[in-house]
């Protein structure tokens, strides 16, 4: 007999750890409707910094053999870029499917270090997953950490004023019960309209942008007025694609 009362949600059928501390990921797992714990990695990302984009996003992914995937582009914004040409399809162009271990993660492996790992591969156990990301700020050819210095947070936004700025990021997934693990790395842009001088102060006296790589602020109430378009997804701008991480989730608890 039906007693008017909501059916209970179903269990997720695994575990969830996200390595790191990030509110923005937090949040991005929150809306994929995913219970998880928090560990943080503890390491100094600057270690890890090259002066090359390109060469960065091979150290973060130290991917060994990764193919490049056709994958669907979508831009959220009409008309032409700032400089009067359209805005590139820019893909999330590398979905690899990878063999276990064939792709590293700094982050991943400090958290890993300080599991007992024997405790998640008991017969019988619910899979338990790590995932972890890593994001840079590409402007202009040049990677931008988080600014340190009011001057630098304001030199880096009044850089992306009236232009464009560059992410890429990187999302592994480790099954801690089998040891698989599975990464893909992804692109966007966003292009921004001018953003008033009296906008980037307020943001500066705020202080969230000191806490984000290069200040970049997608979806900040003072921002998101002068963003024109986002070439990818937002959510991949903001530290985690969903696309990806439901992929590789799924992948990694395959057998």
């Amino acid at each position: 007999m039906a007693t008017g009362s909501s059916p209970p949600a179903r269990q997720q059928p695994f575990k969830l750890i996200l390595g790191s501390s990030s509110v923005a990921r937090k949040h991005i797992l929150e809306e994929m409707g995913l219970e998880f714990q928090v560990m943080t990695a503890d390491i100094d990302e600057k270690s890890i910094r090259r002066e090359n984009p390109d060469d960065l996003v091979m150290v973060l992914a130290e991917a060994k053999g990764v193919p490049s995937a056709e994958s669907s582009c979508s831009v959220r914004g009409l008309g032409k870029g700032v400089s009067g040409k359209p805005y590139p399809r820019l893909c999330n162009a590398r979905r690899p499917r990878l063999e276990p271990g064939t792709f590293r993660s700094q982050a991943a492996d400090a958290i890993m270090s300080r599991l007992n790992l024997a405790d998640y591969q008991k017969e019988g156990n619910q899979p338990t997953l790590l995932i972890t990301s890593d994001i840079v700020v590409v402007h202009e050819g040049i990677i931008r950490e988080k600014p340190t210095t009011k001057e630098e947070a304001r030199q880096f936004l009044k850089g992306y004023s009236g232009g464009h700025v560059s992410t890429v990021g990187s999302v592994v997934v480790t099954n801690l019960t089998t040891g698989k693990r599975l990464g893909s790395l992804d692109k966007a842009e966003v292009y921004f309209h001018d953003i008033p001088e009296e906008v980037i102060e307020s943001l500066i006296d705020e202080g969230v942008v000191f806490r984000v790589a290069g200040g970049l602020l997608l979806e900040h109430p003072l921002t998101l007025p002068f963003v024109e378009a986002v070439v990818g997804s937002s959510d991949s701008v903001m530290g985690l694609s969903k696309e990806i991480a439901n992929k590789l989730i799924h992948d990694a608890l395959s057998t």
